[in-house]
């Protein structure tokens, strides 16, 4: 299995991109958010695959971080997420974002992304929503949000009774609107206030 190529971008698009690799141009399905990482035409790069084998094809995905390659494969853990599905889920909205979603059950959001239905926006949120909860936390770009502070916020918020669900989500929420909230007693003050 190929688990990262690195070469040459010989062309890119916002759900495709060309990367040549010893002699030979690998055809790599993105995301939008990875095909915003990547560099100018004629520049090298790397890219984390996901390769797909199948009875009549081989198809590769790319990503730029670990974080949306396993999402993408929780994605397709997921009885009739196929990987253009995925793709397209996580082309539709930010890792955390998409993350939060899951976690919260807003099977509204993710039925408004084109291609899922809500039957499967219902399956997504039952079979992950206890499998993203680091995902809320690790895709945010403030520094702040590092995973133990959000994890332990989570635990301390359960520990005052509040469910998995609402935990999860009030310390996300604290996390994406508020960019001091760097220690967990900030974030579960914040949190409460909110409530």
């Amino acid at each position: 299995m190929i688990v990262h190529i690195r070469g040459v971008l010989v062309e890119k698009s916002p759900a495709r991109a060309v990367v040549e690799a010893a002699g030979v141009g690998y055809e790599i399905f993105i995301p939008i958010s990875t095909y915003d990482k990547l560099p100018r035409v004629g520049e090298n790069t790397m890219l984390l695959i996901s390769h797909i084998v199948r009875e009549d094809d081989e198809i590769l995905f790319g990503f730029s971080t670990e974080d949306e390659r396993e999402m993408f494969r929780l994605l397709l853990s997921v009885s009739g997420v196929g990987a253009k599905t995925a793709i397209q889920m996580l082309s539709a909205a930010s890792l955390s974002e998409l993350a939060t979603a899951i976690a919260g059950g807003d099977v509204k959001r993710i039925s408004s992304i084109k291609g899922v239905g809500k039957k499967t926006a219902g399956k997504v949120c039952v079979e992950l929503k206890d499998r993203v909860n680091a995902f809320v936390f690790a895709a945010s770009s403030s520094g702040a949000q590092n995973s133990s502070v959000a994890g332990d916020a989570v635990m301390a918020l359960r520990a005052l009774g509040f469910s998995d669900e609402a935990s999860s989500k009030m310390v996300a929420e604290v996390l994406s609107s508020k960019t001091d909230a760097d220690t967990v007693e900030k974030v579960v003050k914040l949190a409460l206030a909110s409530r």
